[in-house]
């Protein structure tokens, strides 16, 4: 089981907060720093700076760090289109040593796309356009250098590319898919990516998505077990039920809802639930922490469920 560490800038976060979290995740032994990708807040709080963007916070964050792996969960395909999607991805890739990831996924806050200008296209046509977007970056990603990669789709057209810059992990940096789409999703998994990740999902949620993708993996005679499975749960971990109160509060859960469906407790409690987690099939658990200025937080997890759940 790897624990992994997810932000959500968009809530309100200055970089400096992000680069001492990424410091800290790095230094506490977690085996990656991730963020949204989003621009504008969720909820009725003080936006704090503002939105950032998230492979500019990543390309900063590549050359501040030396061990963890760095992403996104997820890069909405309504931000950028593919072309300068992979160029952007494959140099912050080179910056970091070959340590970056993509989450990609079809976008779903709209209110953001508003009040950016961004189009916000239904959700039939932005499943049409992850399905172009996964196919042309990994096919830029993968042609040989000095050959020349073309595309022709319904939304994105690729003429006579020269295909570079290339990441440094060949083929090319992993592909995170995920989500609760019952047909499109499991299989749009099976053909590209490396990980399928569930956010936010109830143990019986996460397990028949599994079975999907699993099917979906064997129906193009695919291994399953080449698949990494993953789940996203807040976070709130106290060394007594005080703590886990306050901590629950501070990242805008109810704490009791929050043991519920999400990982609110002691250590030993976190550790339980990460436990029955991995029973239900995963193998990545991102630990999404809203706090960003509680780094004891890290320390508490890192000293006392780190240790339990990880090799």
């Amino acid at each position: 089981m790897l624990l992994r560490i997810f932000t959500e800038p968009q809530q309100g976060a200055t970089h400096d907060q992000l680069l001492a979290v990424a410091r800290r995740t790095e230094d506490l032994g977690f085996d990656a720093f991730f963020r949204s990708d989003h621009y504008l807040l969720m909820g009725d709080r003080d936006p704090g700076p503002g939105g950032s963007d998230a492979w500019i916070t990543l390309a900063a964050l590549a050359r501040e760090t030396s061990r963890i792996r760095l992403g996104t969960l997820v890069t909405p395909v309504t931000f950028r289109r593919p072309g300068v999607l992979a160029i952007t991805v494959a140099q912050v890739d080179a910056m970091s040593g070959g340590r970056v990831e993509l989450g990609l996924g079809t976008g779903w806050y709209d209110t953001e796309h508003t009040a950016y200008g961004i189009p916000f296209p239904p959700m039939g046509a932005r499943f049409d356009d992850l399905e172009e977007q996964l196919a042309i970056v990994t096919g830029l990603w993968s042609t040989p250098v000095g050959e020349r990669f073309s595309y022709a789709g319904a939304h994105h057209t690729v003429a006579d590319s020269p295909a570079l810059p290339k990441p440094v992990q060949r083929p090319h940096p992993p592909i995170i898919v995920g989500g609760f789409g019952a047909r499109r999703t499991p299989m749009l998994a099976a053909r590209h990516a490396a990980e399928f990740n569930l956010p936010f999902a109830d143990l019986d949620t996460f397990a028949a998505a599994l079975a999907r993708v699993d099917a979906a993996c064997q129906s193009i005679d695919r291994d399953p077990v080449t698949m990494q499975r993953s789940v996203a749960l807040c976070v709130a971990c106290g060394e007594d039920g005080a703590e886990v109160d306050r901590r629950a509060i501070a990242a805008g859960h109810d704490p009791a809802g929050l043991r519920q469906y999400g990982l609110a407790g002691t250590p030993d409690e976190v550790v339980a639930r990460i436990e029955a987690y991995r029973s239900a099939g995963a193998q990545r658990v991102y630990l999404q922490v809203l706090d960003l200025d509680d780094l004891d937080h890290l320390d508490l997890i890192a000293t006392h469920v780190l240790p339990e759940v990880t090799p």
